[in-house]
């Protein structure tokens, strides 16, 4: 038996075992990402698309994503792929020196770098540090797209890599983030630690009677603003997707109540799916 200390499930694995984000496993008594080398997407994306509003704008960047989640979202956009296996996802072989390579020839199109993204990119963190020192060392841009779920030791070690980040907060309560098999807190350190050196934006989806309150929203705004009111925070719209279908989409006046809450304490609030 071994323990993943990647996050923080610490899940305990038998011998070719896969943790619960279907792509970390225990191989020959270690714990490795068997998604490592292999994408199920990519694309060149704008940069806004990340969603980053207020991280070179107006360029694009090179976005590669694999398979697998160290949560279960109900409402997952990218179900796909984020509950997708190695055994049931497509893939394609991508190694580090393969991507370096295509953000290097795309540079002529307004790449800036690479984007981790589409599935949560940090349970393939090997791959990402890899080839992240490598688009560091060219002199490219590197951007994580994530839900924030990873303890401290590995994101301190990757974070001299990382340029920009947009972090998803899924609510403000742990009662919300338990419906998720989420933590709260790893994901409020990671913000913190991920802001000490590098450009942070934040996204929020508002589901209706689940993290819509004015009262999280105040008090999320507020932590935020704790951390510096500079920090973009992005509010989107839920539409019905994957296990939560019945549910109703966001009306646009929950938004702009939550976004004249949220304004109190930030300086850039922004919309999406409206």
């Amino acid at each position: 038996m071994n323990e993943c200390t990647l996050c923080f499930h610490h899940c305990i694995l038998s011998e070719n075992q896969t943790g619960f984000c279907r792509a970390r496993k225990n191989e020959n008594g270690k714990i490795v990402p068997v998604s490592y080398g292999h994408v199920t997407s990519v694309a060149l994306d704008p940069i806004e698309k990340k969603p980053l509003h207020r991280f070179y704008p107006g360029r694009r960047i090179l976005s590669i994503g694999g398979f697998g989640c160290n949560l279960r979202c109900p409402f997952c956009q990218n179900h796909e792929i984020s509950m997708a296996d190695e055994i049931h996802a497509k893939t394609t072989p991508f190694p580090p020196e393969q991507a370096l390579k295509l953000a290097l020839d795309l540079l002529n199109q307004g790449n800036i770098g690479i984007a981790y993204t589409y599935n949560e990119p940090l349970i393939s963190y090997e791959y990402v540090y890899d080839t992240a020192k490598l688009v560091h060392e060219a002199g490219l841009k590197n951007v994580l797209v994530t839900n924030g779920s990873i303890e401290e030791e590995p994101l301190r070690k990757l974070m001299p890599y990382i340029d920009a980040l947009n972090i998803d907060l899924k609510g403000f309560t742990q009662d919300f983030y338990d419906k998720l098999h989420g933590d709260l807190a790893s994901v409020k350190r990671t913000i913190a630690i991920a802001n000490e050196s590098a450009h942070v934006e934040i996204t929020t989806l508002v589901i209706p009677g689940e993290n819509d309150s004015e009262e999280d929203m105040e008090n999320e705004a507020k932590w935020i603003a704790s951390l510096d009111p500079d920090i973009p925070l992005h509010l989107s719209r839920f539409f019905p997707h994957y296990h939560w279908r019945d549910r109703p989409i966001t009306p646009i006046e929950t938004l702009h109540k939550l976004e004249a809450i949220a304004k109190k304490h930030l300086k850039h609030v922004y919309l999406g799916n409206v």
